[in-house]
């Protein structure tokens, strides 16, 4: 084997060790968040502990909160864990990191893993086999309402697309820690169990009060890393996504963000082929609601979402869901700040709301994972889309200018992009970090852009929102999200891009 050769077989391996770490933290996050909420709990418990007894006899109620918010927590778990065993890793998961980090600076470029593109549900194949790529890290929530941080850098690897059939397994519902040992203790009269010690949830139970046998073998605890709290704050926020797009309860944010895009798509496209219908591309498509409904609607329709966080996630509810309100989660209990009573920070949300494969989806919906920049700046992307629906996430760029570039450029002549959402750019604020690139423009200044590349605005208006917020807070906050449609004028790409 010449040098050159076996530089490149070096330069594969570290690109793959750093892959499976990459994604072992991801997955790790979501392991960790049992102990993490176990742990707020502790100091909830410590805290009332060092109040004088005549304080304790005023709030004698808190223990048996506690001990209601570990069963909420319990449930929690259990979804979780159901998510992580469906989902199929690109990589094998057992390969070996130890890896000089010495050796990521010198071979290792600034991208990253767990690329392709994920046909959702019935959907048949028929698009092409892609390289796409992803780059910088993974973000869950886009910043919004998130105490997130960005991952280190990865290299950058090429999967194949990648098919994701319906799982016909009705996962039951059976609890983490339940019946185990007699280590939890009977309902109190408000429904709820309390929990004691319960198991790890990596060694989840059955309906019996057995340990799983079925768990995959990369979800061996050996496997996992202990990560930072900040990276289980991206958990806690992935289930508050969760309400906004597929509960009963997230219908008012969806009714005040997606619906007036839908309008706006009927409006635009009232004549709609089921032989050709009209293709969207929805860009930092979360968890996957807006672009079903776009779909359902009788679009070709295809999210993209960069954040494996919300993949693994938005795979699990669109293909795996049995039924509408198969899970029950308990999405504010990590809060105890702004409630209005302790029932309200209890209770609980039944997911999805719609069985999704049941929504009425057209042939070719689809999910690609990878960042929008890398993915579709690709020559094959040029004037492939009738349609671009961007909602809560032109703000996610470096470069606001890149986006709107690309943009104009997969748009067909006369495609429409359609955009819903404020402008808090989420790398504006990464203090400490010289190199991270961040180009803030002020709204105006943004629709000065657009028109420089080709866009003339039909429709614009402000709409008032929220994000992922708890509908029975004390506090709420507000957006004053930017509306419009813009057409691209004919022949927008040669005259503005190069």
């Amino acid at each position: 084997m010449s040098s050159v050769e076996d530089e490149e077989l070096r330069r594969r391996k570290l690109e793959e060790a750093l892959e499976v770490k990459s994604l072992r933290r991801i997955i790790s996050a979501y392991l960790n968040y049992p102990e993490a909420a176990e742990e707020d709990i502790r100091r909830y418990e410590r805290c009332f502990r060092r109040l004088p007894l005549a304080h304790k006899a005023l709030l004698s109620h808190l223990p048996l909160k506690f001990q209601r918010l570990r069963w909420c927590i319990s449930q929690n778990s259990y979804f979780i864990f159901e998510m992580l065993k469906a989902f199929e890793p690109p990589l094998d998961m057992s390969a070996d990191v130890d890896i000089s980090e010495d050796q990521t600076m010198e071979n290792a470029s600034d991208r990253h893993c767990l690329s392709g593109e994920m046909n959702i549900g019935s959907c048949q194949s028929g698009s092409k086999t892609e390289e796409v790529h992803l780059e910088k890290a993974d973000e869950c929530c886009s910043g919004r309402g998130c105490n997130g941080a960005y991952g280190s850098p990865k290299p950058e690897i090429v999967t194949e697309e990648k098919k994701i059939e319906p799982l016909n397994k009705n996962a039951g519902n059976c609890l983490i820690g339940s019946d185990c040992n007699g280590e939890v203790e009977k309902a109190d009269a408000s429904g709820f169990q309390s929990v004691k010690n319960s198991p790890p949830l990596s060694s989840t139970l059955d309906c019996d009060g057995h340990v799983s046998s079925s768990s995959p073998d990369w979800l061996d605890p050996s496997l996992q890393f202990h990560v930072p709290l900040v990276d289980v704050d991206k958990v806690r926020c992935i289930i508050r996504n969760i309400v906004r797009d597929w509960a009963a309860e997230g219908q008012r944010e969806r009714d005040e963000c997606y619906k007036p895009i839908l309008e706006e798509l009927e409006r635009l496209f009232p004549n709609r082929s089921r032989e050709r219908p009209p293709a969207c591309l929805v860009p930092g498509a979360g968890l996957g609601r807006l672009a079903l409904e776009i779909s359902s609607l009788g679009f070709i329709s295809q999210g993209n979402e960069f954040s494996y966080y919300m993949m693994i996630c938005s795979s699990f509810i669109l293909n795996h869901s049995q039924v509408a309100e198969e899970w029950t989660i308990y999405p504010w209990i990590h809060s105890n700040c702004n409630s209005v009573s302790d029932e309200d920070q209890l209770r609980p949300v039944s997911i999805p709301d719609i069985h999704p494969a049941s929504a009425g989806i057209t042939e070719g919906f689809s999910m690609c994972g990878g960042d929008f920049v890398e993915v579709y700046n690709d020559p094959s992307q040029v004037g492939a889309w009738d349609a671009v629906v961007t909602c809560f996430f032109i703000d996610t760029a470096h470069n606001v200018v890149e986006y709107i570039e690309i943009i104009s450029r997969i748009l067909k002549d006369g495609g429409v992009w359609i955009n819903f959402g404020p402008l808090l750019y989420h790398f504006a604020d990464m203090y400490n970090q010289e190199d991270e690139m961040s180009i803030e423009l002020s709204l105006e200044d943004v629709k000065r852009v657009a028109s420089h590349y080709g866009f003339e605005i039909e429709k614009e208006s402000t709409v008032a929102t929220t994000y992922t917020t708890n509908p029975r807070s004390m506090m709420q906050n507000r957006y004053y999200a930017a509306f419009w449609t813009m057409r691209k004028k004919p022949h927008a790409a040669s005259e503005h891009l190069s």
